[in-house]
């Protein structure tokens, strides 16, 4: 799923609820400018290129990933529905996950408002809200 020319703002809290699928080796969420310009690149991996059950964070300035950010802390289950948010300024990206658990990520490309989300891999958004 993506979604151009929907305006998040610094101070916005973006609401997202998603389903990983039954057997979900992998899904992302992308918020950024364009597919070439992502601000926050999440990436929940049960089983994927040898990472299991891990969290990685990353952004990609003109086409060229940064270093990665792992966090362990994974509160996802395979076929069950969640939601988290979240949120940004200029420095960081914050995320409160399903089990209240909050994470951050650096805010690499530093601006206040990005038009870009992208949802990737084996899992369905249910909703989104932006307020």
């Amino acid at each position: 799923m993506k979604i151009q020319n929907m305006t998040l703002k610094e101070g916005q809290e973006l609401k997202v609820r998603i389903k990983p699928d039954d057997n979900c080796i992998s899904f992302s969420i992308n918020i950024g400018h364009d597919p070439d310009n992502i601000a926050m690149h999440f990436n929940p991996r049960f089983d994927y290129g040898g990472d299991s059950n891990i969290i990685v964070w990353n952004s990609l300035s003109g086409g060229c990933w940064g270093d990665e950010q792992r966090d362990a802390v994974f509160p996802f289950a395979c076929g069950e529905e969640c939601k988290f948010y979240i949120n940004f300024n200029y420095e960081q990206f914050y995320i409160k996950l399903p089990d209240g658990s909050m994470l951050n990520f650096p805010n690499r490309l530093g601006d206040v408002k990005y038009q870009y989300f992208d949802v990737r891999g084996d899992a369905r958004i249910i909703g989104l809200k932006i307020k």
